[in-house]
């Protein structure tokens, strides 16, 4: 296995019901995920709401999971930005507050190209003395990460892992054949409900927004596939599938990232770890009719 492998969830933020960081909600959730087993937390992702956050909700966040953490697991943390200048200013506060690997995109809302990209990257490797995580999320970014690039910045030492969020499984396999001789690359997939297949592929681990759920499901997972015991990470993979049944309870009514986000906090709620499920402006709360199906499928599932 490279330096980084296993379950490294992306850290969800709680907040009060007046919109403030819930410092103490936000030490349970790291906390639980601890208990389950995790490898290690991807914190200022996209299920911590990271676009949302203000300057100083950021560095918040950082600190205080770098407390609750107490070195238990490595802390991989977003430097979100859109330009490479900016990636770079933010990568070092992120690091001075406890970051041991830092996660960058593409530029975004700038409009740059594949050789455009590589500077991009490049560059932050060398003003930052850290470990970097390539996150390829074209939902986000607009633009997909070419398997050549990403194979191309292994190679030179660039890039430590990828954390693919592309939803390309024919893109992701083609990574993994890519990189198979780059033993010190880490190549994670951010799916939910296919990483027993990623796993089989030669994947080395899972970044679940739903492992801030059920952490320890996906240790479970992860074991028995290093085990090579396939039925039984088929057999789990299968009950976390429907435990992310939790994200389609809205049913339409609220935008994507918050019938998703919303899912992983409600749930959250319910299980008694966090004390709302409240979002960051603009985006609503799941209702009390979706907490009430959120909670039927957490008891069928033995999470609550």
């Amino acid at each position: 296995m490279p330096q980084f492998s296993g379950v490294i969830p992306p850290v969800v933020t709680p907040r009060h019901t007046d919109g403030s960081i819930d410092t103490d909600s936000l030490k349970n959730v790291t906390k639980h995920l601890l208990d389950g087993g995790v490898s290690g937390l991807f914190v200022l992702g996209s299920s911590a709401e990271v676009p949302y956050m203000t300057d100083a909700e950021r560095a918040l966040v950082v600190s205080t999971i770098a407390e609750a953490n107490a070195g238990a697991v490595p802390l991989i943390v977003g430097a979100n930005e859109q330009t490479t200048n900016r990636v770079i200013e933010e990568a070092r506060k992120v690091i001075d507050l406890g970051a041991e690997a830092i996660v960058v995109t593409s530029m975004y809302y700038a409009i740059g190209n594949a050789a455009e990209t590589e500077t991009h990257f490049r560059a932050v490797h060398a003003a930052v003395d850290k470990p970097i995580f390539a996150y390829d999320v074209p939902v986000r970014t607009h633009f997909k990460l070419p398997v050549d690039l990403l194979a191309r910045l292994g190679r030179d030492g660039v890039i430590t892992g990828v954390k693919d969020s592309s939803g390309d499984d024919v893109g992701f396999r083609q990574l993994l054949l890519a990189t198979k001789d780059n033993p010190g690359l880490s190549i994670f997939t951010g799916h939910e409900v296919v990483v027993d297949g990623a796993l089989l592929g030669g994947a080395h681990g899972v970044v679940p927004g739903l492992g801030n759920v059920d952490p320890a499901g996906y240790r479970r997972l992860f074991d028995a596939s290093q085990a090579g015991d396939w039925a039984g990470a088929r057999r789990e993979q299968d009950r976390l599938a429907d435990v992310f049944e939790i994200v389609f309870t809205p049913n339409g009514r609220v935008s994507g990232g918050a019938a998703g986000l919303g899912a992983f906090k409600t749930a959250l709620q319910i299980m008694g770890v966090i004390e709302s499920n409240t979002m960051s402006v603009p985006m609503p709360a799941l209702n009390d009719s979706e907490t009430a199906a959120i909670k039927l499928i957490l008891a069928r599932n033995g999470l609550v």
